[in-house]
């Protein structure tokens, strides 16, 4: 279906109110809901699900420090999912619901039973909910730098659905500091959520079923590799256009795509100013001809309009290919366009906004401090049906807890991708530096499992050496993180994030515990040492309000957590068991 671009203005996604303003935090419900949605005047309405009614959802604003909690509540009325579910999946067998839904604030310092962690999925109404399903409302502290966050559907086995659905939005967390910068502001910051997607001829969502041609080995329906569709949406418009000043703008850029990458350039030939990147503001701005976002990275941008003469149309080009790059390259008159601006008469006065030289300070990390390596490999094998099975250090979700590192403790992670395709890699509960990157030998890595590093190890580019939840671990080099734990124990996840391969099975379970211990056995971790601090205590991080009696109101005697490795579902009461207490 062909689709007219640049017919339809670019949505603002409306800021969230909350429900009730406390002494001590801020409280909101949202609502995930199935609805009807117009993602382009030529194209029928199109049945999503989204949170409170909207395609992104709405934005969802935090201040630094202020604690925000939010109940999630799953009012979707559909029976069955609205795509095709491979009922081969983790969680997604027959017999299991398939409207599953649990929420991961993505980029967030949270405790584990606020995480959303894919086995805590729960469906209407909390009828049926996953093992590790703890509580219905979610606390996040806001305890970390401001950045550009976001909030998205986690249900393990159906993460790519639901949010190919519709089930994401934008998470912002704001601060005194960073509004001293004078940076764009009120109507010339906007929110950028980046997408693509596919429709049939009746305007529904098409998502394929299977690969093309399946081998007679594949179930019915099954996953695929990855997939990517032939029309951007941004904030819920196929290629839309926005009328721009002649002034600064302060662009917050997410890829919320399944698989796709983006390259983007302007056709203008000017410089993006890249100021943040998914862990808030960068030390300096950096500026850019291009600018290459993975899945669910976050790029903060300014793009100057002053110098653009009134009536110029500026088009966001997208030249990545597909898959990550050694795939097809897009077509310049589909999914070669993102957006276009068009400039006009600045009507609201001087521009008294800047990009300092300066934007914040950030403690590096130091090699030296390293207390323990981890190789974190990048797999493919194939699955009992013959299909690609993508992992981590060749081990599959249901695989056992291997990676244990403790709270405080500052590890390197090397990921390693002797693979084609650029993996952008997500670790849950904290942000990480990049270290550096190294070419090595994948063909003498493939024979005999041993590293020869055939070049100096490269430096993390300007725009990268902020903080960062996302990396792209690219083919043929070994990426290194550094990356420090806390503030709190427990299980997280850490995954691919192009969403097929999160799915099929490039998800890994790791525990964060204490020094000499194995297990994690409270949440109580008053004394971790915050990141930004080394010798600072993480009840100094609270407010008045929540340090009085914040530690009095953990309570260390919850269950600890099922192992989702020893469960047994039970169809008939809808719950999971621990296979050590049925057995003995």
């Amino acid at each position: 279906m062909k689709l007219t671009p640049f017919v339809d203005a670019l949505p603002i996604p409306r800021v969230l109110k909350p429900v009730e303003i406390c002494k001590d935090c801020t409280y909101y419900e949202v609502r995930m809901k199935d609805f009807f949605h117009q993602f382009h005047s030529e194209l029928k309405p199109t049945k999503v699900w989204g949170y409170e009614g909207q395609v992104p959802g709405p934005v969802i604003e935090a201040e630094k420090g202020i604690t925000i909690k939010i109940q999630w509540i799953n009012e979707i009325s559909d029976e069955k999912h609205i795509l095709p579910v491979d009922h081969t999946l983790h969680a997604s067998h027959e017999g299991m619901p398939e409207v599953r839904t649990v929420v991961h604030l993505h980029g967030a310092e949270v405790e584990p039973d606020s995480d959303g962690h894919p086995d805590a999925w729960y469906t209407k109404n909390f009828e049926v909910c996953g093992p590790l399903f703890t509580q219905k409302i979610y606390t996040y502290p806001n305890n970390q730098r401001a950045a550009t966050l976001w909030y998205h559907d986690h249900a393990l086995g159906i993460t790519r659905l639901n949010v190919y659905a519709g089930l994401a939005g934008m998470y912002i967390i704001r601060s005194r500091e960073e509004r001293a910068l004078n940076l764009p502001s009120g109507t010339y910051e906007i929110p950028l959520v980046i997408q693509d997607k596919s429709f049939n001829e009746d305007g529904s969502l098409f998502y394929p079923s299977n690969v093309p041609d399946p081998p007679p080995t594949y179930p019915e329906v099954s996953i695929t590799p990855g997939f990517a569709g032939d029309t951007i949406i941004v904030n819920g418009k196929a290629w839309p256009y926005l009328d721009v000043e002649q002034r600064k703008y302060r662009f917050r850029i997410l890829n919320g795509s399944n698989e796709r990458f983006y390259r983007m350039r302007l056709s203008s030939g000017q410089e993006f100013i890249q100021i943040g990147s998914d862990g808030g503001l960068l030390e300096k701005p950096v500026k850019l001809e291009e600018i290459i976002i993975a899945p669910a990275e976050r790029m903060d941008v300014v793009i100057d309009f002053a110098d653009q003469p009134v009536g110029t149309n500026i088009t966001l080009i997208n030249t990545a290919n597909t898959p990550f790059d050694f795939g097809d390259p897009p077509d310049p008159e589909s999914d070669g366009l993102i957006m276009q601006f068009r400039v006009k008469e600045n009507t609201s006065g001087k521009d008294t906004s800047i990009v300092p030289p300066i934007l914040s300070n950030i403690k590096r990390y130091k090699e030296k401090d390293v207390c323990k390596i981890r190789d974190i490999t990048i797999d493919v094998g194939a699955d009992r049906f013959s299909r690609l099975l993508f992992m981590l250090n060749n081990r599959e979700f249901m695989g056992g807890v291997v990676e244990k590192p403790i709270i405080g403790e500052l590890e390197c992670w090397r990921i390693i991708n002797p693979g084609l395709g650029v993996h952008p890699i997500h670790i849950h509960q904290i942000q990480f530096q990049l270290l550096d990157r190294i070419p090595f030998d994948v063909e003498a890595y493939t024979q005999t499992g041993q590293l020869r590093f055939t070049s100096e190890p490269i430096p993390p580019p300007e725009n990268e050496r902020g903080w960062k939840d996302v990396i792209q671990a690219y083919p043929g080099q070994v990426t290194r993180l550094l990356v420090r734990f806390g503030p709190y124990t427990g299980r997280y996840v850490y995954h691919c994030h192009i969403l097929e391969h999160e799915d099929h099975d490039m998800m890994r379970p790791f525990d964060v515990v204490r020094k000499g211990s194995e297990y994690f056995d409270c949440k109580d971790c008053k004394d971790y040492d915050e990141p930004f601090d080394y010798h600072k205590r993480r009840h100094d991080r609270y407010t008045d309000a929540e340090k009085d009696g914040y530690h009095d109101k953990i309570d260390c005697n919850k269950p600890v957590y099922h192992d989702i490795d020893s469960s047994i579902y039970n169809f008939e009461e809808h719950k999971y068991y621990d296979a050590d207490s049925i057995n003995g």
